[in-house]
C-alpha cells in the first residue's frame, strides 16, 4: 500500500514530528545545563565534592522543571474547549493539534519518569560523596556531618531526602496504575493514584526548599582557585616577611608578569590573588517559578468546574434500550454544548470519588433545552448507576410520571468538553465510522443535522455503523430514519450515505423493523471492506479533503488510520481524527 507523505504528516506525521522536537528539546536542555555545571568556575569546590553527580542531578532537575510545568496543561479541560470553539484557533491544523492534548500529557510524564530515574542515581553518588569527600574547609558546603556518615541518614533525616523518596513512590503508583492493562483492568485504581499528583506537587514544593546544594556569593572578593596571602601562602610556602608585605589585603588582580614568585608556587597552586573566605548560600528554589503557574491554572480550572457543576440538573427520561444501553435525558440551566462534545458523570450515590466521561448524543439548541447520553451497562459503575435509575428491572418507560422522578440520585455534570468530532461539520466531505456504542459522538452530529445542515459547511456524510446484534441498531434507527425522510423532503437525498453492518450472524438475513424500511435496505451483512470503502469515495469526491472520524475498537482504528495514510490515484486526501477522553 503506497504512502501518501502529505496525508502521513496531516495525520500521524505532526504527532510523530512534535514528538521528536519535544524528546529533542529536553535532550539538549539536558546538555546545556550539564555543561553550564560543568564549566562553570563558580561552582569548582562544590564539583570537588560532588563531581559529575551534581552535573547530571541539576540538569535532569532542569527537564523535570520543564515537564512538571506542561503536564497540567493538557488536562485544562475548559481551556482546551474555549480555544477549540473560539474564532482565536481559526486554523483547522493548529486545532486538530488540540487532539493530542492526551499524547503531550503522556509524553510529559514518560519523560519524568525517566528524567526522575536519571536525578536519584545522581543524588544518590551525591550522598555518597558527601560521606566520602566530606571537606572541613569548606562547611557550608557538606550535607554531612563528618566524613564517614551513613548516607541513608542523608536520604531518610533530611527534608529533601525524605520528600524525595516519597516522591518515587508516588511517581511509581501512578506509573504502574496508568499502564493499559490496569486502566482496562480497573480503573478506579488508576483514578485514585492518578490524584496523587497532588500530593506529589506539595512534596515537590518541600523537597526544592532543603537547599542543600549552594552557590558562592563572593566571587568578585574570591574567585574559585585564587591565592589568599592572608592564609594559603602561610600554610603551604616559608615567604619572607618583606614578600608578604606587598600583597594587599584587597588586591584581587593576578600576578604582575614581572613579580618575583617562586616557580612551583605559580605553576602548581594559583594565579590570582583574594581578600576574604569564600562564602556560601543556598539556591533559591527555582521550581516555584515553574510550576506555580500551570498549577494555579489548573486549580483555577478545578474551582470553576467544581461550582458550574454543582447546578442543578434535573433528569427528565430514562430509557432503557436493548443490548443493556441506558439513555439518560436531562436538563441544566445555562447549558450550552456543540456537537461531539463529551461531559463527566458524578453520582454519589454511585461512588462519592468515581466519575466517568460520556459523549453527548443530544445537545440542547435554541428550540430545546435537554440533552442526553448513552450509558453502556459495561462495569460495576454503570450497573449501580442503572439500577439507581430503573426502578424496576423491565421498566422501559421513556418520560416516567412526576411522583417517580424525585426517587432518582442526585447527579451533577461536568462539562462539556472538547473532543475531534466536533470537526465533522467543518469539513465538506466526512467520512464516520462507529463500533458498537462507539456511535455516541455521531449520535449528537445526526440530531444537529435534523435541525437543520444549510448553516454547516458539511455537504455530504458517509456513516458507517458496525454492531455485533441486531437489537443494537435500534439505539438510534429513529433519528436515521427522521433524518433520512427528512433530507428526500428537502430533495437532498445523497446528503447522507448510511451503511449498517451486522457483523454476527447465524446466515439468516434479518431486518431492524417493519418501521424501519429505509433502514431495512442498507443493513449488510458481514464486516465492510475498507480498501473498496475507501477507493468508493475517493473516486467520487476528487482531490477533496475529507475528514475521517472513529470511535471504535482499535482494530478498526488502525485500518482507518493506516488507510487515510495512503495515496490513491483521484488526488483526495484523508484526515484522520479519533476520539480519546483526556
Amino acid at each position: 500500500m503506497a504512502l501518501s507523505w502529505r496525508s502521513w504528516l496531516a495525520n500521524e506525521g505532526s504527532k510523530h514530528l512534535f514528538l521528536f522536537f519535544w524528546l529533542s528539546l529536553n535532550v539538549w536542555l539536558f546538555w546545556k545545563t550539564f555543561l553550564l555545571y560543568y564549566q562553570g568556575l563558580q561552582y569548582y569546590y562544590l564539583y570537588q565534592m560532588l563531581g559529575l553527580g551534581l552535573c547530571v542531578s541539576r540538569a535532569s532537575a532542569s527537564v523535570l522543571n520543564l515537564n512538571c510545568c506542561l503536564v497540567l496543561l493538557p488536562m485544562c479541560r475548559v481551556i482546551l474547549a474555549f480555544l477549540r470553539g473560539s474564532q482565536k484557533v481559526a486554523s483547522k491544523k493548529t486545532r486538530r493539534l488540540l487532539d493530542k492534548s492526551k499524547t503531550f500529557h503522556v509524553t510529559c510524564g514518560v519523560t519524568i519518569c525517566i528524567f526522575s530515574v536519571l536525578h536519584v542515581a545522581a543524588h544518590l553518588v551525591n550522598a555518597l560523596n558527601f560521606s566520602e569527600n566530606y571537606n572541613e574547609e569548606f562547611l557550608a558546603l557538606n550535607a554531612a556531618n563528618y566524613r564517614g556518615e551513613d548516607p541513608r541518614k542523608l536520604l531518610f533525616a533530611t527534608v529533601p531526602g525524605l520528600t524525595g523518596v516519597i516522591m518515587v513512590l508516588v511517581l511509581f503508583l501512578m506509573c504502574t496504575a496508568s499502564t493499559f492493562a490496569i486502566r482496562v483492568s480497573n480503573y478506579d485504581i488508576f483514578w485514585y493514584t492518578h490524584n496523587l499528583f497532588f500530593v506529589f506537587y506539595m512534596l515537590l514544593m518541600l523537597h526544592v526548599s532543603g537547599g542543600v546544594l549552594k552557590y558562592q556569593t563572593n566571587l568578585e572578593e574570591h574567585p574559585p582557585g585564587c591565592f589568599n596571602p592572608n592564609k594559603t601562602l602561610r600554610q603551604n610556602l616559608t615567604v619572607p616577611k618583606a614578600f608578604e608585605e606587598l600583597f594587599p589585603d584587597y588586591a584581587t588582580e593576578p600576578f604582575p608578569e614581572d613579580f618575583p614568585v617562586p616557580e612551583p608556587f605559580v605553576q602548581n597552586h594559583f594565579m590570582r590573588i583574594c581578600s576574604e573566605e569564600p562564602k556560601f548560600q543556598s539556591h533559591f528554589p527555582e521550581t516555584w517559578f515553574w510550576i506555580s503557574g500551570p498549577l494555579c491554572l489548573y486549580c483555577v480550572e478545578r474551582l470553576y468546574r467544581y461550582i458550574r457543576s454543582n447546578k442543578p440538573v434535573t433528569i427528565t427520561s430514562v430509557i432503557n434500550h436493548p443490548s443493556n444501553v441506558l439513555e439518560v435525558r436531562m436538563m441544566k440551566d445555562d447549558f450550552e454544548a456543540r456537537p461531539g462534545q463529551y461531559v463527566i458523570l458524578h453520582c454519589p450515590r454511585v461512588s462519592a470519588l468515581e466519575s466517568h466521561p460520556f459523549t453527548l448524543t443530544m445537545c440542547p439548541t435554541d428550540t430545546k433545552a435537554t440533552f442526553g447520553v448513552h450509558v453502556k451497562i459495561v462495569g460495576d459503575w454503570t450497573e449501580r448507576f442503572r439500577d439507581l435509575l430503573l426502578l424496576h428491572s423491565n421498566q422501559d418507560t421513556e418520560i416516567l410520571p412526576i411522583f417517580q422522578q424525585r426517587r432518582y440520585p442526585k447527579l451533577y455534570v461536568d462539562g462539556p468538553f472538547g473532543s475531534p468530532f466536533e470537526e465533522a461539520l467543518n469539513y465538506e466531505v466526512s467520512l464516520c465510522v462507529a463500533g458498537g456504542i462507539g456511535v455516541t459522538p455521531f449520535a449528537s452530529v445526526l440530531n444537529t443535522l435534523l435541525d437543520g445542515w444549510k448553516c454547516y459547511k458539511l455537504r455530504r456524510l458517509y456513516f458507517i455503523w458496525v454492531c455485533r446484534d441486531i437489537e443494537s441498531f435500534r439505539w438510534f434507527a429513529d433519528l436515521l430514519c427522521m433524518l433520512h425522510n427528512k433530507l428526500w423532503q428537502e430533495n437532498r437525498p445523497d446528503y447522507i450515505n448510511i451503511q449498517l453492518y451486522l457483523s454476527q450472524t447465524d446466515g439468516i438475513q434479518k431486518i431492524i423493523g417493519e418501521k424501519y424500511q429505509a433502514l431495512n435496505s442498507r443493513l449488510l451483512i458481514g464486516r465492510p471492506q475498507w480498501k473498496l470503502l475507501f477507493d468508493d469515495i475517493a473516486k467520487c469526491n476528487r482531490r477533496k479533503t475529507i475528514g475521517v472520524f472513529c470511535c471504535g475498537p482499535n482494530k478498526i482504528s488502525k485500518i482507518l488510520h493506516k488507510l487515510s495514510n495512503s495515496s490513491n490515484s483521484y488526488g483526495t486526501r484523508f484526515e484522520y481524527n479519533k476520539e480519546s477522553f483526556s
